[in-house]
């Protein structure tokens, strides 16, 4: 990113900071107590896509008896240790924000490098060849050899603009070592096998208190 300059500056008597950047990229205004429209919804999204995730899929059981289901996610992420908590960001617009509600067991399924198809299966956009293979823990579907998955009971809901936050215990997980996909400024992408490379030749941080 380039230079920035900011200044402080009143709106309507509100205070706001403005950064302009001065040789590349765009340009952001912020207003202390502004509405959602005085933003682009758009390159608000583009930049938050500079922030490289993973990939899941969070599946559950209907309660009508119906066919699993499941809806792609990135926004996932740890919350607690003890108790061991996670959280999935879920739009209100989709079939998982209306069927997962406290209490209603569900699996979070990280997907590996080899699933992308596994992932626009269930971002709504479904190949005829694709095929879906489940396993059933506890009477909750998973993605059969997906990375990793995390069996959940949803603990809280919260209501979140235009998503719900979605916060489960965790009663189950397993992990495999695949490498993972990664989901990278709107595109897909996959990380260097980490295994090829000796765990000698490698740093581990595991006593940052916020990086897991």
């Amino acid at each position: 990113m380039g230079p920035v300059a900011i200044k402080l500056c009143f709106v309507q008597g509100l205070p706001c900071v403005r950064a302009r950047v001065t040789s590349w990229g765009r340009a952001i205004t912020s207003h202390h107590g502004a509405e959602t429209g005085a933003i682009d919804t758009a390159e608000f999204r583009h930049t938050l896509g500079h922030f490289v995730t993973g990939v899941t899929v969070v599946s559950y059981a209907p309660a009508d008896g119906s066919e699993f289901r499941g809806t792609t996610v990135n926004s996932f992420t740890s919350v607690s240790l003890e108790p061991p908590l996670v959280l999935v960001s879920l739009s209100k617009t989709s079939r998982s924000s209306a069927a997962i509600k406290p209490g209603v067991p569900y699996a979070v399924n990280v997907l590996h490098h080899g699933q992308r198809d596994l992932a626009m299966h269930f971002a709504g956009r479904p190949k005829p060849e694709t095929r879906v293979d489940w396993e059933v823990r506890a009477g909750v579907p998973h993605l059969a050899e997906a990375g990793a998955f995390f069996r959940c009971v949803a603990r809280d809901v919260h209501d979140a603009g235009d998503h719900v936050l979605v916060v489960g215990l965790v009663e189950e997980f397993q992990a495999h070592g695949h490498p993972p996909l990664l989901f990278y400024r709107g595109t897909f992408e996959h990380l260097r096998d980490a295994a090829a490379e000796p765990d000698a030749d490698r740093e581990f941080y595991f006593d940052f208190p916020e990086l897991w």
